[in-house]
């Protein structure tokens, strides 16, 4: 039966974690499938089509528009107007304009006569040839980068260090009781079964499922909240989690441009809701033509789009000719009459090609749009002239000229609306936030003010960071909230540097730049984006929505998940300590031990298995694992010293409402099976009081405690099963005695402050030390050879 038993909880253990795994994946594998790219391939000049991503090869023709994910890394044969949002490569949140000319020698970000896997066609279109896939692309090689082991759990190395402290103790025991048991005149065979029956009491069955019941229970909560669990390992490591690093574009930011700054043409910098900032937003506004399509016209870019939504309304602008961006041409432009002041040509584009184009251009103009873009803002230069003509397409295929300098407008990436909640939080829970990003560190530090990072947060750079050594690199991010103009790998080095100091880290991000530093954190965070498979399969944990507060339950599920376990663990090893000191006492008393192995075996199924299971799934938002959670992050000296301390308080008290059941029993008219069938109840009573103590607000630990005390009173009270289990059916006044034993039980804790009671739990750690020591020192003799017998 303790064979079966042990065996069916390991093998119980494997299949739940299995189980958990294959759940993981396959949600993955239905969430790739949801994203799975696909490309327009070329069969002939005059056809073409469409195909998994996966079955393209090098050398094959592709075409790509407007929001296509580019399906594998390609060189360009020719491109009209292409730009491309490369942000989950190199993290510049800026689309960037390519051409087919080409560019040898040139770093991914400049590399403009190629696209790569993963990115994303902002507008424009183009034909390219397939010249690498899979784990050839750029995005493939970040994933090579990020093929590193992760670092072993700390529960279940704790959990197996506990194990081999019991061992000893275990032996001990046994030993212990076999010896008392022959020197009080025991027949061999009761002896040598009394110690038997302690080493069964002090082995916790539930021990190697405790962890994975928790982390099952822990990640099917976070499923219903959007995040799915990939590895079990994940939800210790949340819970000790100190330091978060975030990618900036796409995670904290929406990834989508937005209209943050306006200068007039003297060099005025305003808010573009300023009063003398509206008539150079709406002149802006003109200048963004809108294309035909079947659901009717659209913003074809999304600088124009940005520009429009920042805009007025403009009722006295009647468009009569527009030309749509081109990165070749460098602006757009529009005619159009504005009320009743006349016609006017309209145009917004870079600086550099309409400066050039101004009459009368103002000093302080050049001064204006070098600083905006200093900031790493994105500038467009607004100018007009009147028109007098009567062909408007004509007028706009125009080459530029005899303009008037209206202003500029400047544009950067959007943050998400939940951001700045989740940053505050994260901070109240005792987690520091720190942002990555490729861009400027002007725009980066603007972006992380918006965020509610203080003032007086500093900014480094990623090429800073690779030209120091190792120790500098610590201290530089000890007081670095802001990470800008970082590459992959140097991701990788700010989350290693972090990790040297000591810290705990996550790393959130969207993209294939990302993978590498997710892979290396303590938590990996993927999130759900398109052209994200990269960062998705790095992490151990997958966002599949786009709110990032549901990281903070997750946090909190972490450190709740640390105080469950602590409290179950102390639930089987506590209890079965309190076993032990019983069988040990009683054997001293009666010569034997009370309790026999099936009799122990009973205890551990009523009082181990379902209540400590029932502790470990208790969710975080329970009162008893809620103020932990709240208090900051965990760590392993969670199942340190605390919880020895609570180990050695349970076994006490488990052991004085034994030996209190026991001597009511004996003393009391009735035979010895009445005896140790009141002990077998005080045991279970004892230990099912200190669970509800501790968790008196779940419903599922009333519960299983309560179903635990009427399985043991019907299995008591009915004859043909007592006496199966060795036990005798108990009439008043022994259920008497066995409740006044769980009540003495219960009132444990306030005798603590007893100077007799402090007295027995110093004699109790004693024993418990000279116990350790004793087993130490025959694993040294046997070790040494002194005990080998000779040959």
């Amino acid at each position: 039966m303790d064979a079966l038993l042990v065996v069916g909880a390991m093998d119980l253990n494997a299949v739940a974690g299995g189980l958990q795994r294959l759940r993981a994946e396959r949600a993955l594998a239905r969430l790739a499938a949801r994203q799975q790219p696909r490309a327009r391939r070329h069969l002939t000049d005059r056809r073409s089509v469409t195909v998994d991503a996966t079955r393209l090869r090098p050398g094959d023709r592709i075409d790509l528009v407007a929001g296509d994910v580019v399906p594998a890394d390609a060189r360009l044969v020719s491109a009209e107007g292409l730009e491309v949002d490369e942000s989950s490569l190199t993290g510049e949140s800026l689309p960037v304009a390519k051409d087919a000319k080409a560019t040898p020698g040139a770093p991914v970000a400049r590399r403009t006569c190629m696209v790569f896997e993963g990115t994303t066609v902002v507008t424009g279109r183009a034909e390219a040839l397939v010249v690498d896939t899979g784990d050839h692309t750029e995005a493939g090689r970040a994933v090579a980068l990020a093929s590193r082991t992760p670092p072993p759990a700390g529960v279940q190395a704790r959990l197996q260090e506990l194990t081999r402290k019991a061992l000893p103790v275990t032996l001990s025991g046994g030993a212990l009781v076999t010896g008392l048991s022959l020197l009080r005149g025991s027949p061999l065979r009761r002896a040598v079964s009394g110690g038997v029956a302690v080493a069964v009491a002090a082995v916790p069955e539930g021990l190697p499922l405790v962890a994975t019941v928790a982390q099952m229970a822990a990640a099917r909560r976070l499923s219903r909240r959007g995040v799915l669990v990939r590895t079990p390992r994940t939800l210790e490591a949340l819970g000790r989690v100190d330091t978060v690093c975030f990618d900036k574009t796409g995670t904290l930011t929406e990834n989508r441009l937005r209209l943050v700054r306006a200068a007039t043409a003297d060099g005025a910098v305003l808010a573009p809701d300023d009063e003398r900032a509206v008539p150079v937003v709406r002149m802006a506004a003109r200048a963004c033509p809108q294309e035909e399509t079947a659901e009717g016209r659209k913003v074809a870019h999304a600088t124009d789009e940005a520009v429009l939504d920042a805009a007025p309304p403009d009722e006295d602008w009647t468009p009569a000719g527009e030309l749509a961006f081109e990165a070749s041409r460098g602006y757009a432009a529009a005619v159009g009459r504005d009320g009743d002041d006349g016609a006017y040509l309209v145009v917004k584009g870079a600086p550099e090609t309409v400066l050039p184009a101004c009459l009368d251009l103002p000093e302080e103009a050049a001064g204006a749009a070098h600083t905006l873009a200093g900031q790493g803002l994105r500038v467009l230069a607004v100018a007009r002239r009147r028109y007098e003509g009567s062909d408007p397409e004509a007028e706009v295929q125009a080459g530029l000229s005899g303009l008037e300098l209206v202003g500029f407008v400047a544009l950067a990436d959007v943050p998400r609306d939940t951001s700045r909640e989740l940053l505050t939080s994260l901070r109240k829970s005792g987690i520091l936030p720190v942002m990555l990003t490729g861009d400027h560190p002007e725009t980066a530090r603007a972006i992380a003010l918006q965020l509610g990072w203080p003032e007086e947060t500093q900014v480094v750079t990623g090429d800073d960071l690779v030209a120091m050594g190792r120790a500098e690199r610590v201290r530089a991010l000890h007081g670095a909230g802001v990470v800008a103009r970082v590459a992959p790998e140097q991701k990788l080095h700010v989350v290693e540097a972090l990790q040297q100091a000591g810290r705990v880290v996550a790393m959130a991000g969207d993209g294939a730049n990302d993978a590498a530093a997710i892979r290396a954190a303590d938590v990996g965070v993927g999130i759900e984006a398109r052209g994200s498979a990269a960062a998705r399969n790095a992490a151990d944990i997958v966002l599949t929505g786009g709110d990032l507060s549901v990281l903070v339950d997750a946090f909190a599920e972490g450190r709740a998940l640390w105080r469950s376990v602590a409290d179950a663990v102390s639930i089987l090893i506590g209890g079965n300590a309190g076993e032990v000191g019983f069988s040990v006492l009683g054997t001293l008393l009666a010569g034997s031990s009370p309790l026999s192995t099936r009799q122990l075996l009973l205890v551990n199924l009523l009082t181990d298995m379902f209540p400590a299971m029932a502790v470990a799934v208790t969710p975080s938002n329970d009162p008893s694992t809620a103020a932990h959670a709240e208090t900051g992050p965990l760590s392993l000296d969670v199942l340190g010293t605390p919880l020895l301390r609570s180990i050695r308080r349970r076994g006490v008290t488990t052991c004085l409402g034994a030996v209190t059941a026991y001597l009511t029993g004996r003393f009391t008219p009735g035979t010895e099976r009445r005896s140790t069938t009141m002990a077998l109840c005080g045991v279970v009573g004892a230990q099912l009081v200190q669970t509800l103590s501790g968790r008196r607000h779940s419903t599922l630990v009333w519960v299983t405690a309560l179903g635990s005390a009427a399985v043991l009173a019907a299995l008591v009270q009915t004859p043909g099963v007592s006496h199966f289990f060795g036990c005798v059916p108990l009439g008043p006044v022994a259920w008497t005695g066995v409740a006044l034993a769980i009540a003495l039980s219960a009132l444990a804790p306030r005798l603590e402050r007893l100077a007799a009671v402090r007295r027995l739990y110093a004699l109790a750690t004693r024993l418990t030390r000279r116990l350790l020591d004793s087993a130490r020192h025959t694993r040294h003799i046997l070790h040494t050879g002194i005990a080998r017998p000779v040959a």
